[in-house]
């Protein structure tokens, strides 16, 4: 791999190197969100957890569960897309703050319906599609605030830290919910998250005024034009649409969450097997977080965000095989890792090849994606599943969606040569020495 000139200087290499580089927690705007995204992270996986589960509760059907996905996934879609044009048209700040109290309020009307006891699943469904909405308006935003809150060079530490913090709340999350609705009910559940998203208001409240760098063009710039425009410049930007491209690769093929219910009853024991696979793929992408301050010295990104995803999906596929809950859950944690790495690129890859003025309507794609993709590879898993068993279905994904993304990078040499830097960076240095050195 290609490290930057700096990192050469200074000798061997020292086992720091390679410890999470928390240099962007020096800049207090990202610290106070870096905080309140945290905090405020575990209280929203209670909530994730705790609404299927009282729906199964009120219904006692999986049908009605299945639903809340549903649900949730349109007013995703669309508002992630409407929200990143937003994002670019406003002061980020005030959007993050308006967005986040449509998500504060869904909380606390999901705490009232528990304690009224009202038993209604159409209304559950209801205030997912509407929190959903908040998630699409905050989400891009939250993103896009990055470059404005660090430096250049320490965007990739600081997406690190945000994947790895968010990981780490979906392992909490879930054991935490467990126990609070097993000993104190679904309305106790709700009620920790609307507490815990208190600390994200505090520190989206703190946050400096983000207005665009450039005029918008008024009411008409943050709408379906605006979207167009958008999209527009992702496809006629090769290496940010590659890099989702990556992404739904990985997910539709590889992502093998929806037969974890079945092999656990099948290979593994039981129900009591399900915990572990859910959790092993955040598990590895938390401890690949702690030793990740290589990252941001890596220069050929393009290349180390297609072995990141062949990592993945190779991993993946070994644990498709396993026969050993142990070896599995370890397996996941190397894809965990693996998918940590390949998210941070991708984000690096977006926050800084793209203008400030395109930011937040890339995340409200990137946005789109992430929350598609999985839902794309649990529905693409259960019907091979049903046709050539969990065995294969869980396997073959995983080797196939290594193999697509090799044969994406041969067929797109733009992916593979990305190295890092921004285009006019890259422009200013074709006639320059080079600098850096290959370790």
């Amino acid at each position: 791999m290609v490290l930057t000139e700096g990192s050469a200087k200074n000798g061997p290499v020292s086992p720091r190197t390679f410890l999470i580089d928390t240099r962007p927690l020096r800049h207090a705007a990202f610290r106070r969100t870096w905080i309140g995204n945290g905090v405020s992270g575990v209280g929203f996986q209670l909530t994730a957890v705790a609404v299927p589960v009282e729906m199964y509760e009120i219904t006692k059907s999986s049908v009605w569960v299945g639903l809340i996905g549903i649900a949730g996934l349109v007013p995703l879609l669309v508002f992630a897309l409407l929200g990143g044009a937003i994002a670019d048209a406003v002061d980020r700040r005030k959007l993050l703050l308006a967005s986040s109290a449509v998500t504060w309020v869904v909380t606390l009307a999901l705490l009232v319906q528990a304690v009224a006891g009202w038993n209604s699943p159409v209304l559950l469904l209801c205030l997912v599609a509407v929190q959903a909405v908040g998630f699409a308006l905050t989400n891009p935003v939250r993103q896009a605030i990055i470059p404005r809150l660090v430096p250049a060079e320490d965007v990739p530490a600081a997406q690190t830290i945000s994947f790895t913090t968010s990981n780490a709340a979906m392992v909490l999350g879930p054991l935490i919910a467990g126990v609070v609705i097993q000993l104190a009910g679904f309305a106790a559940a709700y009620a920790i998250d609307a507490a815990l998203f208190a600390v994200s208001v505090w520190a989206s409240l703190r946050l400096p005024p983000l207005p665009p760098e450039r005029a918008s063009a008024g009411p008409a710039s943050m709408g379906v034009r605006a979207v167009a425009d958008g999209l527009r410049y992702l496809a006629t930007t090769p290496i940010i649409a590659l890099s989702f491209a990556v992404d739904l690769i990985a997910m539709i093929f590889a992502m093998p969450r929806a037969l974890f219910p079945e092999m656990a009853d099948e290979r593994f024991g039981g129900p009591g097997a399900v915990g572990w696979l859910y959790s092993a793929i955040a598990l590895g992408a938390v401890a690949g977080g702690l030793v990740s301050g290589w990252i941001g010295r890596v220069r050929r990104q393009g290349v180390a965000l297609v072995g990141a995803v062949v990592v993945w999906g190779l991993a993946v596929a070994a644990a498709g095989v396993a026969h050993q809950l142990w070896l599995a859950v370890a397996l996941l944690a190397v894809a965990g890792a693996g998918d940590l790495v390949s998210g941070v690129y991708r984000q690096t890859i977006m926050s800084l090849y793209a203008p400030d003025e395109m930011r937040g309507r890339l995340q409200g794609v990137f946005t789109a994606v992430v929350a598609g993709g999985p839902r794309l590879g649990d529905l693409r898993a259960g019907i091979t599943a049903s046709l050539v068993g969990p065995t294969l279905a869980w396997a073959g994904g995983g080797v196939a969606a290594a193999v697509l993304v090799i044969v994406l990078a041969v067929a797109f040499p733009v992916l593979r040569r990305y190295d890092g830097r921004p285009p006019a960076a890259a422009r200013d240095e074709t006639a320059q020495p080079s600098t850096t050195a290959v370790v």
